[in-house]
């Protein structure tokens, strides 16, 4: 029996990638036996068991940054955490411990380490955060999403870019658009109730939205649908004043519904969130976003040309996220101050009007992209495992 125990959460980020392997590794393995530990609070404390998998959980211990009451508590709530850790991983019978970054991955990987049990890690993001920093010294492999991600690892380390492990969906339409990008889009399209044969623009911000983008957008209205239909996914909370920014830009009858509360029959489709997100990216000829390492991952896997705007906080770490696609010339980078509406007039309807340049960044999107990161971490998984077995 392979016992292998995974380690990551807090943001979906985390918890898909570490979800996705874990499936890959029951597709190669069925008989091995997998659990997870993670936060009580979490996404992983609800999406784990959803996915069939057993939890055990460990409290957050955020390493000090600055001298305050925290800093002084710290090795005190940190040694308590590692002997909770130790407990678990000696009861589940740990072979491999596969981190993925995370309040619940750093304790982790101290604890397997000084346990002699090998250490895996998928870092997302372009940079590392600070967990899988700390685990990087011990750990026997390490994929990556990105080149040059400022981790640092042991002597005994490889290091590989693996892409990012995709969501069961995202990953299913990759490989539609591979086998038959025109039959996908028309089932798709038919589903989102739009017309295939002529470009869409898909505007997200993410489940909450970027007020920034639903403004340029909405208020560029009239010129994109002159162009092209849009598929806007606002945000929580933020569809009326979408609605309201379109219907003064481009009339009222220009609203359609992607949501039951919004009717018409236009080409501006709105709604504040599509659980089925890969129909729209199956239909996208352009997308508009941020740059989440999630986001540009899965834009690059189905080869969808994008204007990123990367959120302008921290050390501008979703910028990092998009310029080595931008330097494939894979999509654009605009700073959220210049995404204006006059920007989206002027540049996002250039490349409407040039179907040649959109196919060229697609292209390049795809070629940079990366389908296969769960299978490929999964292999180095289980080979691990069988060394230990």
């Amino acid at each position: 029996m392979t016992n292998i125990v995974l380690a990551g959460g807090g943001t979906a980020g985390h918890v898909n990638p570490l979800l996705s392997v874990a499936d890959a590794i029951k597709k190669l393995e069925p008989d091995a036996k997998l659990s997870v530990i993670g936060t009580a609070v979490g996404l992983e404390h609800d999406l784990v068991p959803q996915a069939g998998y057993e939890l055990d959980t460990v409290e957050k211990v955020p390493f000090p940054r600055r001298p305050n009451k925290d800093a002084i508590t710290f090795p005190w709530r940190w040694s308590r955490e590692k002997r909770k850790v130790r407990a678990i991983l000696e009861r589940r019978g740990a072979q491999v411990v596969v981190g993925f970054g995370g309040y619940a991955s750093a304790p982790v990987y101290s604890v397997a380490h000084a346990m002699g049990i090998p250490v895996v890690i998928h870092e997302q993001n372009a940079r590392a955060g600070m967990a899988n920093k700390l685990g990087a010294k011990w750990a026997s492999f390490i994929g990556t999403a990105y080149e040059h991600t400022g981790l640092k690892p042991g002597s005994a380390t490889t290091i590989e870019r693996v892409g990012l492990p995709l969501r069961p969906a995202i990953a299913r339409l990759a490989a539609q658009i591979n086998t038959d990008g025109h039959a996908v889009r028309a089932q798709a399209a038919a589903q989102l109730g739009i017309d295939p044969d002529r470009p869409v623009v898909v505007v997200t911000g993410g489940s909450l939205g970027a007020l920034s983008l639903n403004k340029a957008v909405a208020a560029a209205a009239g010129d994109l649908l002159k162009r092209s239909q849009v598929i806007h996914l606002t945000g929580k909370g933020k569809i009326d004043q979408v609605t309201t920014d379109v219907t003064a830009t481009a009339g009222a009858d220009a609203i359609n519904d992607l949501d039951p509360t919004h009717a018409g029959q236009g080409d501006y489709h709105v709604a504040q969130y599509l659980e089925r997100i890969d129909l729209a990216f199956a239909c996208a000829d352009l997308v508009i976003c941020r740059a989440g390492a999630g986001t540009v991952c899965e834009l690059t896997a189905l080869g969808l040309p994008a204007v990123y705007v990367p959120l302008p906080i921290g050390n501008g770490e979703q910028r990092f996220n998009a310029q080595p696609v931008v330097a494939a010339d894979g999509g654009i980078i605009v700073n959220d101050s210049d995404f204006t509406p006059e920007w989206v007039r002027g540049h996002v309807a250039e490349l409407l009007d040039n179907p040649q340049r959109l196919h060229e960044l697609g292209d390049h999107a795809w070629q940079y992209g990366i389908r296969d990161a769960a299978d490929i971490m999964a292999r180095h998984i289980l080979n691990l495992a069988k060394t230990r077995g």
